[in-house]
């Protein structure tokens, strides 16, 4: 059995902890920290619907999100303009916004407008998870003062959600890849779960060579089984 850099066991997570109300003017804040991994995520209210639904007449509200990477969160620094044109980003900023939409109902939420910032200031693997995950805790934060000030009447959210990796590391299935295991992985995938079990997006790319259905349905399993892991802290961070 390969030995994990950290000198974890395949299915053992590294630590994880998420400190609410870390910004006083965000509707929604915190900061998850997973292993060497850190990510702060702001929640912020805009008392109107986004642009689009009002031009087209829509009914409900939007959730959305960005994604950034400080120019020093990395080995070496990367500059803003560099981060600017950063495809990855993008890409992830849509995974995010794609993930928590999926738990809201728009209608709930009433004419009201949130983003979720996540950005990270110190990256060792699975940023776009931590960031699913703390930017949750940020978004059930504002949404609470939403409740609490009378501007809704009824929680828009129906589920948690998280989201953790897993992988083939020198032909073992470990869960919650930092770095250097997933920088060398035969096969690595991110999967957002829901509070029910149910998968939300799971992206998952054979880089050294094609997987099978079995492989999947594996890492399906160690996925729901860190998901429910940190849903748990979720719920207690969050007191409920």
């Amino acid at each position: 059995m390969p030995i994990r850099p950290s000198l974890r066991k395949p299915d053992q997570m590294r630590p994880v902890s998420i400190e609410i109300n870390i910004n006083k003017w965000a509707e929604g804040s915190a900061m998850i920290k997973v292993g060497g991994t850190h990510v702060i995520c702001n929640a912020s209210v805009e008392m109107n619907q986004p642009l689009w639904k009002r031009q087209q007449n829509k009914t409900g509200g939007w959730v959305s999100a960005e994604y950034s990477m400080l120019p020093r969160a990395n080995e070496i620094r990367k500059s803003r303009e560099a981060m600017i044109k950063d495809h990855r980003s993008a890409e992830i900023t849509r995974l995010i916004g794609r993930a928590l939409r999926s738990v809201i109902d728009m209608e709930k939420l009433g004419k009201h407008t949130l983003t979720i910032d996540c950005d990270v200031i110190q990256a060792d693997g699975g940023t776009r998870c931590a960031a699913i995950t703390g930017g949750f805790v940020a978004l059930k934060l504002a949404m609470k003062k939403l409740l609490e000030s009378g501007r809704i009447n009824e929680d828009p959210v129906s589920d948690f959600i998280a989201a953790t990796s897993v992988g083939y590391w020198n032909n073992e299935l470990i869960l919650d890849l930092e770095f250097e295991e997933d920088h060398t992985a035969d096969l690595d995938a991110n999967f957002v779960v829901a509070g029910s079990g149910k998968f939300i997006e799971i992206q998952v790319t054979g880089e050294a060579r094609p997987f099978n259905p079995t492989q999947l349905t594996d890492m399906m399993a160690l996925a729901a089984k860190g998901c429910d892991k940190l849903i748990e802290l979720q719920k207690q961070v969050l007191e409920m």
